[in-house]
Order: structure tokens, then C-alpha cells, then sequence
């Protein structure tokens, strides 16, 4: 008999065939298929951005961020990325008997903040407390709405020659994280990417008309996320190593641990495809942000590889990036 593991949740290989055989053979109807980081949905005469997601990181704090900042940022990004404005967010506690009071207050003040950093009002909520051991000492939920302001964004809509932006280096969070939660002295000085991306991607949204598609590497990483972009689509990517973003702690963390940076998770981070022709003036603005300093092109959709990813590497070979299979870092996000 088949059971749940916890490569079920990585954002791998077997999470998209849960999702595939139980969740979209059950509840499937045509905007759930689309399988987008938010639902596009039209009331009261408005395209409207609807998502959800849960944060169950451990250790809830961690350098440069804490579940309380991540859950709100992680959620305004999911809207952001479908070319919406993050409007409304609510907000979904399940506490462990035996909190600390205090720890509370602070993530409390944590989530205020990064409301407000980001732009949005927390508009609902719900608050539950578990036995002590039915769940690691705070579990987050939010959702939230946005209203569409840049239409079209799909991967139907990627072509041959289109170029691959990243943000920003990949990896920081997963490293961060895991410092924390393993004692990792080696990562000294890493620090979470997680941060909004509206102000980000509202520039580069500004920039060009167009952007065919945009995604954040969360679980799964950038090797993950730019599979689901071609999967099943008559087009590959091309991938250049040296032109990818990774900080030296994160790339020596990596090396050290046997982890591939192009799979570790991001937070604050957005990859997207443009047309070649739009693709500096894109870069430009993303670089006007500052959390966008670092953002390079990395790679361009290409007809040789259909359905996959390829990495042109440092030493001038070439390998296949597959979606991930399994855990690397359980408990991230």
C-alpha cells in the first residue's frame, strides 16, 4: 500500500504526480488544471488572483527571516507572479500547546511588518491550538486576493529565442535554514532570500508587454521550476552555469553537503521568460530594485531540447536538469 512521504510535499517529481492521480482526478475543473500559483478568476466584472499556501519551516526562526515573514511574503509573491496586485491576505494559526507567549507576540510583529513592507492588509483569520506533539510548534496559513493587472502570462505563451531571467543568486534560503537547523558554521553569514517581489515585478511589468511567464523557485528550486515551464511543450531551455547567480557560503554549503544549488529553495526570488527582443529592458528594471541587483540572464527557450532543461557547464559540457526526485531539505517552507 502506497503512502505519504515526505518527497510527496518537495515540490518534486512525486508532489506533481499527487497532485496529477488525487487532487486533480478529485477536485480537477478548468481553472484547477491550470495549475498556477494562484487561480484567475473573474467576479464583479474584475480578473481577480486567488491563492493559498501553509508554512511549516522549522526552525521558525532563521537568519534573515522567521515563518511569520515568510508567510506573508511567500503568498504576495504567489499572487505577484500571475501579474497581479496583492490586495488582501488572511491569516490561519495552528499553535502547539506550550508556546511561548513571547514567541507568539514576536512572529506576530513579524507578520505586521511584512504586511506592511508589502503592501497588504490582513483581513481574516482563524486561530487553532493542538496538543502538544500534534504539530512543531507553529503552523501557518494564508491566503490571499489580488487583482489582475498584466494579462496573458502562460507557458503557452514561451517561444524559441525567449530569454530566462533570475532575480537574483539561488539557494540562500535553503542555506539559511538549514544553518539554523543543523548547526551548519560553514553558512555563516547566509541569509534568507524571502522577501516581496510586487515592488520587483511590478517594474519589470512596466517594463514590457512582453513577459510571457513568471514563476518563483520555491520548493524544487530553479531546476524544478523551469522544468514545469516546458514540460510537455515543444520547446527545452538552454541553461548557461556561469552566468547563474550563487553566493559562495550557499555554492561551499552545497559542495560540502553534496547538494545541487539549482534545487534548493528560493523565497525571494522570481524567474522569467521575455522575449529576446524586451529581455534588457526587463533586466534593466528588475536591477533598478534593490532586490533585484543581482538578476542576470541565465539561459533561452530553445527548439532542441523539447520538454527539457540543459545546462551548457563552466567546463563546457552539457548535462540534463530533470525535475527534482525526492527531498533534499525537508521542512523549508
Amino acid at each position: 500500500m502506497e503512502k505519504i512521504t515526505l518527497s510527496h510535499g518537495s515540490g518534486g517529481i512525486q508532489m506533481h504526480r499527487l497532485i496529477d492521480s488525487l487532487f486533480l482526478k478529485q477536485l480537477g475543473n478548468d481553472v484547477l488544471r491550470l495549475k498556477k500559483d494562484s487561480a484567475v478568476v473573474r467576479f464583479g466584472g474584475k480578473n481577480l488572483a486567488f491563492t493559498t499556501d501553509s508554512y511549516v519551516v522549522n526552525p521558525i526562526f532563521f537568519p534573515g527571516g522567521d515563518i511569520g515573514m515568510l508567510s506573508v511574503y511567500g503568498t504576495v509573491n504567489d499572487l505577484a507572479v500571475c501579474g497581479a496586485r496583492p490586495l488582501y491576505l488572511s491569516l490561519g494559526l495552528v499553535i502547539e500547546e506550550g508556546l511561548e507567549r513571547t514567541i507568539l507576540e514576536k512572529i506576530t510583529r513579524s507578520i505586521n511588518a511584512a504586511a506592511k513592507t508589502a503592501g497588504v492588509k490582513i483581513v481574516t483569520g482563524d486561530t487553532k491550538v493542538v496538543e502538544k506533539g500534534s504539530c512543531d510548534k507553529l503552523f501557518i496559513n494564508t491566503s490571499g486576493i489580488g487583482e489582475i493587472c498584466y494579462k496573458g502570462l502562460s507557458t503557452d505563451k514561451v517561444r524559441c529565442g525567449d530569454s530566462v531571467i533570475i532575480s537574483g543568486p539561488i539557494g540562500d534560503h535553503a542555506i539559511s535554514v538549514m544553518s539554523r537547523r543543523d548547526g551548519i558554521s560553514f553558512a555563516a553569514g547566509v541569509m534568507s532570500d524571502a522577501s516581496p517581489l510586487n515592488g520587483l515585478i511590478g517594474k519589470a511589468m512596466s517594463a514590457s508587454k512582453n513577459i510571457r511567464f513568471m514563476r518563483d523557485p520555491t520548493r524544487g528550486g530553479l531546476g524544478t521550476t523551469l522544468n514545469e515551464i516546458v514540460d510537455k511543450m515543444a520547446v527545452g531551455i538552454m541553461l548557461d552555469e556561469s552566468a547563474i547567480p550563487v553566493r559562495s557560503g550557499v555554492r561551499r554549503a552545497s559542495e560540502l553537503l553534496g547538494l545541487d544549488p539549482l534545487y534548493l529553495s528560493c523565497e525571494g526570488r522570481v524567474v522569467l521568460v521575455v522575449a529576446s527582443m524586451d529581455s534588457h529592458k526587463v533586466l534593466r528594471a528588475i536591477r533598478s530594485d534593490r532586490r533585484g541587483k543581482s538578476a542576470q540572464v541565465i539561459g533561452v527557450v530553445c527548439a532542441q531540447h523539447k520538454g527539457r532543461v540543459v545546462l551548457r557547464t563552466s567546463s563546457g559540457g552539457k548535462r540534463i536538469v530533470p525535475m527534482m526526485s525526492g527531498e533534499q531539505l525537508p521542512r523549508i517552507c
